[in-house]
């Protein structure tokens, strides 16, 4: 089994060469402590009582190298066992549902019900058509492995799985796994956001026109992020105060940014065009625009009202894919990402920028004219500094006053 298991590394990749012996040596001392039969899984209580034992004569790096070793031959003996024969399908068609009636509870959002419902499909999969009863923390753990080892998801893309296979088992499937989930891990990459200079961002400005013009300004001009933007209603914009209310943005949490007073004629002269679109929903009797929460059972015509009505509504009406009613929504996240694309190429920058990249530049921006950190965090709506921080190391400012040798 073991030398399987070592062609098993070599295939995937995920073992330098010159390691191999040492997993599969690590392995094979953990079998003989526990007195243990090669085909049968090491669970993680047994795990640790190897990895303490091991801890009294080696040192940590040779710890995490045992570690990972037992849990790539766990994924292994996965890998290796036999299809289930017997189906279960009209138990996952109960637990689909189940899911959705449980994200519409509490009030997640369309876009994340997708990615959720995604995620179980790929599970569904992976587990074979195991019967969700017979679901384990093991089977979490092993579809984690496969995303780490074979298909090399990002840190990120392996957090969302976890978070919508950890709902399911929560709030559907009522079992907690949480003392389970030991699964090998991608690498946390650090990466720099992408920053357009303040030229760069008029070159891109200069190529666009009409409202995904003023989308892509608002979003610099107020630090949104994409989403929160293509969702602002019109009591959001606060002409005379000069503020721009984002309501449950990232994390639902509601904040207020800058409204740049060189966008208000601009806003003024949208918000009149918008109102005939208004108007004339009003004249052919369209349903409200969607409300959030249970908003619209305790006020029923509220969605009607001028107020609620979108800040940048979409030209033609559509269905809301969770009641089937005909109303009108906010223009698509596409409908910019497809301008700013243009623009961008159109102007000749060759950066790998999206219309994201706009925040990031508001942030960076701000720091190289000399607002402090936590201004900014608050504009940001981040919860932590730390995540503002990043910024720092992009603002062209030299905080430092440090000047290069090679300057003299």
């Amino acid at each position: 089994m073991l030398k399987y298991f070592e062609q098993y590394l070599k295939n995937t990749g995920q073992v330098k060469a010159r390691s191999l012996p040492y997993y599969v040596k690590w392995v094979a001392d953990c079998y003989a402590f526990l007195n243990k039969d090669f085909s049968q899984r090491v669970t993680n209580e047994e795990k640790e009582q190897f990895l303490s034992h091991l801890a009294k004569a080696h040192e940590d790096w040779q710890i995490k190298q045992a570690d990972l070793a037992i849990k790539l031959y766990n994924f292994f003996l996965f890998k290796n066992s036999k299809t289930n024969s017997k189906q279960a399908l009209a138990q996952w068609e109960i637990l689909f549902k189940d899911t959705i009636k449980a994200l519409r509870l509490r009030h997640r959002s369309y876009r994340t019900e997708k990615a959720y419902l995604g995620w179980l499909v790929r599970f569904k999969e992976f587990v074979k058509e195991k019967s969700p009863q017979e679901l384990t923390g093991e089977d979490v753990q092993d579809f984690l492995t496969h995303l780490a080892v074979e298909k090399k998801t990002s840190p990120s893309t392996q957090n969302q799985a976890l978070n919508a296979i950890l709902f399911v088992f929560r709030h559907v499937l009522k079992k907690d796994i949480s003392g389970y989930i030991d699964a090998i891990r991608a690498r946390q990459k650090r990466r720099l956001p992408v920053v357009l200079t303040k030229r760069e961002v008029k070159q891109v400005f200069d190529k666009m026109s009409g409202e995904q013009r003023l989308m892509a300004m608002l979003i610099y001009g107020c630090g949104l992020r994409v989403s929160e933007c293509i969702r602002l209603r019109i009591k959001d914009i606060d002409l005379e105060q000069g503020v721009v209310i984002v309501r449950s943005g990232k994390g639902d949490k509601d904040r207020i940014t800058v409204l740049p007073e060189s966008l208000k004629d601009d806003l003024i002269t949208h918000i009149e065009k918008v109102r005939k679109v208004y108007e004339e929903d009003r004249q052919n009797n369209i349903s409200g625009v969607f409300l959030p929460n249970a908003l619209e059972r305790k006020y029923p015509n509220a969605g009607k009202e001028w107020g609620w009505f979108w800040l940048f509504p979409s030209k033609s009406l559509s269905v809301d894919p969770r009641t089937n009613t005909v109303r009108r929504h906010h223009v698509h996240i596409a409908t910019i990402q497809r301008a700013f694309k243009r623009a961008l190429k159109e102007a000749g920058i060759e950066k790998p920028a999206s219309v994201h990249s706009l925040r990031h530049s508001f942030a960076t921006h701000l720091l190289e004219d000399g607002y402090d950190i936590r201004t900014v965090q608050e504009l940001l709506g981040h919860k932590h500094i730390q995540t503002t921080m990043i910024y720092t190391h992009v603002a062209r400012r030299n905080i430092l006053g440090v000047r290069s040798p090679l300057d003299k």
